[in-house]
């Protein structure tokens, strides 16, 4: 008995951060979304410095994030996602509606992919 413990309560550990992470991560990426739209609705009002800003914001909430995320996530959604961000801020800094708005999408979709893939779940483990 004595030597079943110590595996079952790693793996009870193990568990732990697995549920802990995923719900931090999408705690984080909520927030993330949250922040990005208030930048599209500002953008499709023409507010363009505003939407900057809010741009400005939610990266710099993103960059703090940036080494927890790279440790346990994968690196290439977290790259995809930063360099989303970088397009953003260039469309938003030459005032691009369209194409502002279309690189946005895919990062609010770059972001629910990040969240699925920390969720704990059959598809995640299988």
């Amino acid at each position: 008995m004595k030597g079943i413990l110590l595996p079952l309560t790693l793996l009870a550990g193990i568990l732990a951060f697995s549920l802990w992470n995923g719900s931090r991560i999408a705690s984080d990426t909520a927030r993330w979304q949250m922040q990005l739209q208030q930048a599209g609705e500002m953008a499709r009002s023409e507010h363009w410095a505003e939407a900057s800003s809010a741009l400005q914001d939610s990266y710099g909430d993103w960059s703090r994030r940036q080494t927890y995320l790279h440790i346990v996530s994968q690196h290439n959604a977290v790259d995809e996602a930063e360099t989303m961000y970088r397009r953003c801020a260039a469309f938003a800094a030459a005032r691009e509606p369209s194409e502002f708005q279309a690189e946005l999408a895919g990062l609010l979709e770059q972001l629910r992919l990040l969240a699925e893939m920390e969720q704990f779940s059959a598809r995640n483990i299988f």
